[in-house]
């Protein structure tokens, strides 16, 4: 007669998915052998895994007619008399085997159990040791249990088996990536998410898929509760919460943020079954990451936001000050708090420091560069390289992948003052045109190129070549204090345009066309608005802005005739147009009303009256370098209603010229801060006004 633990079993049994290796040692120790482990410490996080490898284990172990004796820690005495009264039927049987699961709840055993109690076992037996953390290092280094003890850390599931679980879970196809994305592949984490998905959409192919991809508070509060349980104290709840938002955590980061705590504080996080150790700090596992940012953000958006800006103003200071051989590590740990904006994550990995190495172009390395650029780009290409390896050798970067010596990747930060390269090189002579045009160089100024972004691998795509690349090129930009103009040059195959349109990146109107390929130069003046203010701005947005807006952020670019959701979709040229229209009716409703731009993101995705999208623009001008001329022009031209500009000229002061000066810079500047707000999706708030969800 079956029962129902035997309907149990056989469930549990045909849903086990992947643990392969684990499952390969565990039966070399059944096989026994002189050098076959004894005992198996399995160790990782809460809900990895851990105790459902140790169901599989007893069925393996039953299917070889050894008998199985098991013991949980949370039930069993918690004293080593007792306890040894737990194991006691494995001591019986040469062939028994021994489960020992929630094994951290008598951590304070381990010594004894391997001491004093396992030595007792007769040889054949396999014991098998579950816990949240790792066996204590002196075991390790005893050199009598060498080869008697096997430690195996239980982590995710690849991506592979995590669609194999959900499949079998019977989730839809189009759910996976949402799902695994949050998930990271662990086990619990799936299972909540799996059931969650079902719970919103049903297993009918068809259904509503934009709720069940995310995760619900629900999960998340499960989560939390099975990996990190109820922190000590709020400074150790602290801790996590910057843990979760920072890339990797140190001691130090820990100190600047929540004071002389830092150093026990940092202490305590190094001990936590969830937190993984690197070379450089420590971070959280990715779904306790992920779930610790999630309930942050909804229980407390405005500590989140602090949070973040807190992180931000410590991490760019970092960028600015560090040392050469930080310098890249400081830039990737400030671009890491971006990484939920909705672009950063599509070009940028994050992988692990010292996978590549960036180091300066040394004599010697000219030919294997200009052979990169070749291979890439052609003869012309490579010329021009040459002469500007020539000319600023000190601009060139290669990467080399260890513990390979060969260069695998070069890019340069080209410095040039008017008119350097313009003779020599065609896209020198574009980005130099672009400046005479829109805004020439004052006394001191320079503008940065940014070139010959070339991997042996792979070509201008994500890549951990590509990443240093881009990495030094915001971290020059920050540390540049008399830098006007940025350009990056990039093949014009259109990858990276949503990427640098989100970056204030503007494509500039002429494509350059070198060696059979174009390339397109994408232009920022950052004297305007500095990279402090701009980040600040960038922060703004990606907290006040539903992520679900940013998978249209690149829309700007396409043609007018097209709609993007219920917002119109416009070309620089035509928004710019429909912008300054729009500020010569703002006093007159009917006219306004009849504004393209009441179709615009900035209006539909926002629910803001086009007339507070324009008097919002126009507040933002002081907050830009010599805005204040600009935002009194525009106010006495648009908003106090002089009747003409000769009027408003008379009311400010001014000679007529001098008033249309700043009034043509006004709006300027007033259409370029809309267009990078319609561009990003973010909502055009009056400075200074709350930022809400």
């Amino acid at each position: 007669m079956m029962r129902l633990g035997d309907r149990l079993k056989k469930t549990r049994r045909d849903s086990f998915i992947g643990r392969d290796e684990e499952l390969r040692r565990f039966g070399r120790a059944l096989d026994g052998g002189l050098d076959a482990p004894r005992v198996l410490f399995l160790h990782g996080p809460g809900g990895v895994g851990k105790s459902a490898l140790l169901r599989r284990f007893a069925d393996e172990a039953e299917l070889r007619n050894r008998p199985v004796v098991q013991v949980d820690g949370r039930t069993a005495p918690a004293d080593a008399q007792g306890f040894g009264r737990a194991v006691g039927p494995a001591s019986e049987d040469p062939r028994a085997v021994l489960l020992i699961d929630t094994f951290e709840d008598l951590g304070h055993l381990e010594t004894w159990l391997f001491d004093e109690c396992l030595p007792c076992l007769p040889d054949g037996t396999v014991t098998v040791v579950a816990g949240r953390q790792a066996p204590d290092p002196v075991r390790l280094a005893d050199p009598a249990w060498a080869d008697l003890l096997d430690v195996l850390p239980v982590t995710a599931l690849d991506p592979a088996e995590s669609r194999l679980f959900l499949q079998g879970r019977g989730i839809p196809e189009p759910l996976h990536q949402d799902i695994l994305s949050f998930t990271g592949g662990h086990p619990l984490a799936l299972a909540l998410a799996a059931a969650a998905a079902v719970r919103h959409t049903g297993p009918a192919p068809g259904a509503d898929h934009a709720v069940a991809g995310s995760p619900g508070q629900d999960v998340i509060a499960a989560l939390l509760r099975h990996l990190v349980g109820d922190p000590p104290t709020q400074a150790h709840r602290a801790a996590l919460e910057v843990c979760a938002h920072a890339h990797i955590t140190s001691e130090q980061l820990l100190r600047a943020l929540l004071g002389e705590r830092g150093r026990e504080l940092f202490a305590w996080l190094r001990e936590q079954p969830y937190i993984e150790t690197t070379a450089a700090g420590v971070h959280p596992h990715d779904v306790v990451r992920e779930a610790l940012e999630a309930d942050l953000r909804w229980r407390d958006p405005d500590g989140f936001a602090d949070l973040h800006t807190r992180l931000r103003v410590h991490l760019l200071e970092r960028v600015r000050t560090a040392v050469p051989a930080r310098f890249l590590h400081a830039v990737g740990e400030l671009q890491f708090l971006y990484r939920r904006d909705g672009f950063m994550s599509d070009t940028h990995r994050w992988h692990p420091y010292g996978l590549v190495e960036d180091l300066p172009c040394r004599p010697g390395h000219e030919p294997a560069v200009v052979e990169l650029v070749r291979h890439r780009e052609g003869t012309d290409s490579a010329r021009t390289a040459a002469h500007w390896l020539a000319r600023q050798p000190e601009a060139f970067r290669i990467q080399k992948v260890p513990p390979g010596d060969d260069v695998a990747g070069c890019s340069a930060w080209l410095k040039l003052t008017a008119f350097d390269g313009e003779s020599h090189d065609p896209v020198a002579a574009v980005a130099w045109e672009h400046v005479r045009r829109h805004g020439p160089l004052r006394t001191g100024e320079h503008i940065s190129m940014a070139r010959f972004h070339v991997g042996r691998g792979t070509y201008q795509r994500p890549s951990p070549v590509m990443d240093l690349a881009l990495w030094r090129m915001f971290g020059e930009i920050v540390r540049d204090e008399k830098l006007a103009w940025t350009f990056i040059v990039m093949r014009d195959d259109g990858f990276w345009d949503k990427h640098l349109l989100h970056c204030d990146m503007r494509p500039v109107d002429t494509a350059v066309e070198i060696g059979g390929h174009r390339y397109r130069l994408f232009a920022h003046d950052w004297r305007p608005l500095p990279t402090a203010s701009w980040l600040a701005e960038k922060t703004d947005g990606m907290l006040g802005t539903a992520l679900a807006d940013s998978a249209t952020a690149g829309a700007g670019t396409e043609s007018a005739g097209r709609q993007g959701g219920d917002a119109l979709v416009m070309t620089h040229a035509e928004f710019t147009a429909a912008a300054r229209s729009a500020l010569r009716t703002l006093r007159w409703p009917d006219e306004l009303a009849l504004s393209p731009l009441q179709n615009s993101r900035l209006v539909r995705a926002h629910a803001m009256p086009l007339e507070d999208v324009l008097c919002n623009a126009i507040h933002h001008l002081p907050l830009e370098r010599g805005g204040e001329k600009g935002h009194r022009a525009a106010l006495a031209a648009f908003v106090e209603g002089a009747p003409t500009q000769e009027a408003a000229a008379r009311r400010l002061g001014l000679p007529f010229s001098t008033y249309r000066r700043h009034l043509a810079g006004a709006i300027e500047r007033i259409t370029d801060i809309m267009w990078r707000h319609e561009i990003d999706g973010t909502p055009l708030r009056r400075p200074g006004a709350p930022a809400t969800g």
